[in-house]
């Protein structure tokens, strides 16, 4: 059987089957509307009442098949899955649960002994911040069974431009998190060198345009004006916050014996960070 013909039984396959995004805050509630414009029938699931989203777990989980979990971190993947929303045990007909949000990957792999062996893990970190969410062009890094992988691509073509296979279970999350501790690196130094240049009264934007075509390069940069996040201030519950918890979860999978000061250097820069104007 050709490729193409492959992709087009894929595809009508995962059209027939319920898909749920649960977590539909400024990632999640994009790629929930990207499935939707792709001819998904995809339902979305959020604890809060303010997101457009519905609230009803028992109606969210009735013949769901497939599940996208975008929560926040370790603690609300468990909720979901386990504890408060119980979904695994409320959903009976669910083949795949696909791990968007960033996690520790020693986290991830541990969910294999925890789920259902006839449920299919895969682990679907993404990037590129709300703008490439909502413009359907995220980037996304896979870990999981090859066939599995092959499965369910449609949906991450659907939500992504930029699709990297990485390897087994966790290796997904593995790039993420090491790729987002370059982020966390970036976005610590361009933000003080703004300040310092404020201080120096050298204009922002002009900064910013010789930054994006010279050795300073980085992606918080480039995106400064785009990136919803680029100039707030550390909070617990933002994307700065978010920041913080992507370095502990690399830190959570330095090799023994690596030198740990650089990172955790980043991580208290960035929880010191303070709203630019």
């Amino acid at each position: 059987m050709g490729q193409h013909v492959r992709e087009r039984r894929n595809h009508r396959s995962l059209t027939d089957a319920k898909i749920g995004v649960a977590g539909c805050g400024r990632m999640g509630h994009p790629m929930l509307a990207a499935l939707r414009l792709a001819g998904f029938h995809t339902d979305g699931f959020d604890v809060r009442h303010d997101v457009g989203v519905g609230t009803d777990i028992t109606a969210f989980a009735q013949h769901l098949s497939i599940l996208l979990t975008v929560v926040r971190d370790e603690a609300e993947t468990d909720a979901l899955l386990f504890d408060n929303q119980k979904i695994i045990s409320q959903a009976s007909d669910i083949n795949v649960i696909i791990i968007c949000s960033t996690l520790s990957p020693n986290y991830v792999k541990s969910l294999r002994a925890r789920i259902p062996d006839h449920i299919a893990l895969i682990d679907a970190p993404m990037s590129g911040a709300q703008v490439r969410a909502e413009n359907g062009t995220l980037s996304f890094m896979l870990g999981g069974d090859p066939d599995a992988l092959a499965h369910y691509m449609p949906l991450f073509e659907a939500t992504g431009k930029d699709i990297h296979i990485m390897g087994d279970l966790g290796a997904g999350m593995t790039a993420k998190v090491l790729n987002n501790l370059l982020a966390a690196s970036s976005t610590a130094m361009t933000r003080l060198v703004l300040d310092w240049a404020k201080a120096h009264q050298v204009d922002e934007r002009k900064l910013l345009d010789l930054i994006h075509t010279s050795s300073g390069q980085n992606w918080l940069a480039s995106g400064f004006e785009e990136i919803e996040f680029a100039r707030d201030g550390y909070a617990d519950n933002n994307s700065i916050g978010l920041l913080v918890k992507d370095v502990a979860a690399a830190l959570d999978i330095a090799p023994e014996g690596a030198e740990t000061a650089l990172p955790e250097l980043v991580q208290k820069t960035i929880r010191g960070l303070k709203p630019l104007a």
